[in-house]
């Protein structure tokens, strides 16, 4: 059994139903488990899981890339709906015997740890809950890689107009921030109705599960070990008390230097000069290759793991009609390789979103080597700490002739995306908050007080702006943030990521080669230690504490404020 079940390639799974997977679980389920067998029957079953979850992200993936595509949808329901909610049953009932067994392996504790917590939390009655999650999570994407706004006589995918919200005229600008929130507003209805759905058979999880919230049955769900609730709303505090004032001087700043009365939304973008932004790269392929050259310069062996998804053809960068929103990384264990998904138009934000991505990239290359698919994935804390510390580290390559700006360009575009690091941690502190208050106060159930109650948050957190007569577009907002439909509560692991890359940064700037060196050390932890160690590792602190916020709210301004002098 050994040799067949190692001799499985996610190929083989590619058209399976659920049986065919179900009998090789049984298999495993099957065969004897001591101290003797352990080894091998550990590397069995986690090889047979990274079969199956390349099988199924290579789905996700066919289907994300074009969503019109009727066998791409249904190959990627079958997968998430008919496939990976009955799987996790199976792998609850391996981990059982697996807890049952004496491991004293130091590298495999964290491992251990995430499985009797999930063992734990298991209900057979939340798998087919489960399923119709899934299922409605397919809508929602479907819902939103299909809309378009009508633009110069053409329908375009809502990405493909960024680059009109950094023009210089005002009236283009608010055109598109118009057209790109209208689909958003008109959909609102239906978002809405979907959301409706699935609250409740979320909260019903969590309730089976003993939990009197689904809030409450999130943390343990997603092995947050290390923090609380009630960190969370520190974090909250504390963005309230030093992110907050940070950004209000931003606005402020920016709108004295528009010569504005008022900043409204669709002059957060613009370049502060007035200059008119030129293309950042062509194409993807011009991204990918440019890319290759900045990661290249930051270490030489990220730079040959880049060029091995550029030559292997893990990338799929541009926008497109039928496109799924957003940018991912997804790591295909069986092969080895990350795959990174992107809708680049040619605005500095691809570039920034490029740098993401191929952090997770790097985390996946370096956590590879691990023996067991459970030892390589930390969770999605030190996963965000792997993207965010790579967008500062790259930087400062991005000017020519190794990267994509002339120097004056890459000034300002360094300014602007360390004023995107702040603006994001109130964003996060946002969307955070908002999940919390869903889950946790009756009101969440209803449609209207949902959107009151972002309103509201925004008002909290996101000072400087006026919205007047924008109050549907505001709200709008919620809905195109897609974690809160697909991945309830993936969000504060950004802003706690954010504040360890920042450290990471803060190391970089007195010693580039450390720095780095650390950050590859961490990420080859994979999960074989618990959070604070990984963050140790790459020389950060786990904190949740409002002075070191604001220690590092107050380099970013000054690095700011020196790249804006030039």
């Amino acid at each position: 059994m050994t040799v067949a079940v190692r001799a499985l390639v996610p190929g083989d799974l590619a058209q399976a139903t659920w049986p065919d997977v179900a009998a090789r679980y049984d298999a495993l389920l099957a065969r004897p488990l001591d101290a003797a067998s352990l080894e091998g029957w550990l590397a069995d079953w986690s090889h047979l899981e990274a079969v199956l979850g390349e099988a199924a992200s290579r789905a996700m993936i066919a289907y994300t890339c074009n969503t019109a595509d009727a066998a791409a949808e249904a190959a990627h329901r079958r997968f998430s709906v008919e496939i990976l909610p009955y799987a996790e049953e199976k792998s609850t009932a391996l981990a059982r015997r697996y807890a049952a067994v004496a491991d004293d392996d130091p590298s495999r504790a964290t491992m251990r740890r995430r499985f009797r917590t999930q063992v734990a939390i298991f209900r057979e009655a939340n798998v087919p809950l489960t399923a119709q999650l899934e299922e409605l999570g397919t809508e929602y994407q479907r819902i939103t890689g299909g809309m378009t706004a009508a633009w110069e006589g053409e329908e375009l995918p809502l990405p493909r107009l960024a680059p009109f919200l950094k023009r210089t005229d005002r009236a283009v600008r608010e055109r598109a921030f118009r057209a790109v929130q209208g689909p958003y507003v008109r959909e609102r209805a239906a978002l809405a109705a979907l959301f409706d759905r699935m609250l409740p058979l979320r909260q019903q999880v969590a309730r089976n599960a003993g939990f009197a919230n689904y809030r409450d049955y999130v943390f343990p769900a997603k092995n947050r070990f290390d923090y609380t609730p009630a960190d969370c709303a520190r974090f909250h505090d504390a963005v309230e008390a030093a992110v907050v004032p940070a950004v209000a001087r931003l606005h402020a700043r920016r709108r004295e230097a528009l010569g504005l009365d008022a900043l409204r939304p669709w002059d957060l973008l613009v370049d502060l000069d007035q200059r008119e932004w030129p293309p950042a790269f062509g194409d993807g392929r011009e991204l990918a290759h440019v890319g290759r050259r900045v990661f290249d310069q930051v270490d030489p062996a990220l730079g040959r793991e880049f060029g091995v998804m550029v030559d292997e053809g893990y990338l799929d960068l541009e926008s497109r009609q039928g496109k799924a929103p957003g940018g991912y990384c997804d790591t295909l264990h069986a092969s080895g390789r990350p795959f990174i998904f992107m809708n680049a138009v040619g605005v500095v934000e691809d570039v920034m979103t490029l740098l993401h991505e191929a952090g997770h990239a790097f985390h996946a290359f370096a956590a590879h080597p691990l023996p067991l698919i459970w030892q390589r994935f930390p969770g999605s804390e030190a996963a965000e700490l792997a993207s965010m510390s790579m967008e500062l580290l790259a930087a400062p390559y991005l000017a020519r002739p190794t990267g994509f700006f002339e120097p004056a360009d890459a000034r300002r575009a360094w300014a602007e995306h360390l004023e995107d690091v702040l603006v994001t941690l109130a964003h996060v502190a946002t969307v955070d908050a908002f999940q919390q208050w869903i889950y946790t106060a009756p009101e969440g159930a209803d449609a209207a007080a949902r959107d009151r109650r972002w309103l509201e948050l925004r008002a909290r957190f996101e000072p400087g702006v006026d919205w007047t007569g924008l109050e549907a577009e505001r709200v709008a907002r919620w809905y195109r943030q897609l974690h809160i439909f697909l991945h309830p509560f993936y969000y504060i692991e950004y802003g706690i990521a954010q504040l360890g890359a920042l450290q990471v940064w803060r190391n970089s700037r007195r010693d580039p080669a450390d720095a780095v060196r650390r950050y590859r050390a961490a990420l080859a932890l994979g999960a074989t230690r618990d959070l604070p160690a990984i963050f140790a590792e790459a020389g950060a602190t786990l904190s949740f504490e409002p002075a070191l916020m604001a220690e590092l709210v107050g380099m970013v301004e000054e690095a700011v404020a020196e790249a804006r002098a030039g």
